[in-house]
């Protein structure tokens, strides 16, 4: 900020997204009990507030200049904080330096965490071969980032037996996002190779929720332009806890049991394949490894739900973002719990069934062969 003066710095999101990263010495005053603490501004100095992307700061700016505050809204939110951060870290001398802790921290502190979930995944579930050419598809956000680190390293120390494009797709992200996204490949020294698509643009006039279409034209896309670069299979981001949240959204909200494969052959585009590396990574892993070196990550790219709880709107959230609370509050019951229902999948007992369907859709009773 180039005010010199004395001046108060208030946070208005959400107490677990100032915990994650917010400006230094910010007071959080979530924007939704602002008013509460009102008594507790002072008048006699400047006030800048930061909120998700401005919205719910220049509310409560138009609502307190009238009382005789000076009081502003930073706009762009934290986006436009956390881009002055990331291009301070481009600029800083010591970025080659910084890269190499960053890639050492993988080795060496997260070792038992990241590198060594990540090989035994790749063993376990068998998802490299020899002469793969995988596109592992970037995001932006933090899993996705770095399993891209991880898949050097593995290059660098491990298997020499495949080739690797590292993807990122532009659905029509806003340039914040952008910036970041880019700009975090370069802190990283990953040598990505971007492509735009129009799906943000294509969804955005859909009916109802747009999330199940926009994943499933995003999932196309990509094997679409990893065929193109002569790829036969996509890596994905998704992790330990997207696996547990995934079974437990099936069964409680689907009224079925299956799980989200380490690996599977595409319908739809023939000699394609989808892995998933961080299948064995913990989500609260990953973000230990980020706070260590402190790496700020796009959080959620849709420029589409505004109102999604996981971007500072009103709404209660996902379902995903339910079974995750539950799972948590199952978690401080019995630390055996998530093991359980990642290992209940590996354990099915067939006779112990009512019904199961073959993957060529045909449905079996247990009454069927009860009698015989």
């Amino acid at each position: 900020m180039s005010d010199e003066r004395e001046k108060l710095v208030i946070d208005v999101r959400e107490e677990k997204d100032y915990k994650m990263n917010t400006y230094p010495a910010a007071l959080n005053f979530p924007w939704q009990q602002f008013g509460e603490h009102e008594s507790e501004l002072p008048k006699d100095k400047p006030i800048y507030l930061i909120c998700y992307s401005g919205k719910h700061s220049v509310e409560i700016c138009e609502d307190l200049t009238p009382k005789g505050y000076e009081i502003y809204s930073i706009e762009g939110g934290i986006y436009s904080y956390l881009r002055v951060q990331i291009e301070g870290q481009l600029e800083d001398n010591e970025a080659q330096e910084r890269c190499k802790d960053i890639e050492r921290s993988i080795i060496k502190k997260f070792r038992p965490e990241l590198w060594s979930q990540f090989t035994k995944a790749i063993n376990t579930y068998e998802l490299i071969k020899d002469g793969d050419k995988i596109a592992v598809c970037i995001s932006g956000g933090k899993d996705s980032m770095l399993m891209a680190k991880l898949f050097q390293e593995l290059s660098r120390h491990g298997k020499k037996n495949f080739e690797v494009v590292y993807l990122v797709m532009n659905p029509g992200y806003n340039d914040i996002n952008y910036t970041t996204i880019i700009n975090n490949a370069k802190l990283m020294q990953i040598p990505i190779t971007v492509f735009d698509s129009d799906i943000f643009d294509i969804v955005a006039g859909q009916d109802g929720s747009p999330c199940y279409l926009c994943a499933r034209m995003r999932r196309g896309a990509l094997y679409s332009k990893a065929k193109e670069l002569g790829c036969n299979k996509i890596a994905l981001g998704h992790h330990y806890d997207d696996v547990i949240e995934t079974i437990l959204m099936g069964m409680l909200y689907g009224g079925q049991i299956q799980t989200m494969m380490p690996k599977l052959h595409s319908t739809n585009f023939e000699g394609m394949e989808l892995i998933r590396p961080l299948y064995l990574i913990r989500e609260e892993d990953i973000k230990k490894w980020m706070h260590y070196n402190n790496l700020t990550f796009i959080n959620c790219a849709c420029r589409l739900t505004e109102s999604c709880a996981s971007c500072g709107g009103t709404d209660k959230g996902s379902k995903r973002a339910e079974i995750k609370t539950l799972i948590s509050e199952l978690r401080e019951r019995s630390p055996y719990i998530e093991a359980n229902i990642f290992k209940s999948v590996e354990n099915v007992h067939m006779n112990a069934l009512i019904g199961y369907k073959t993957p060529d859709g045909k449905r079996h009773h247990f009454l069927d062969e009860y009698d015989k």
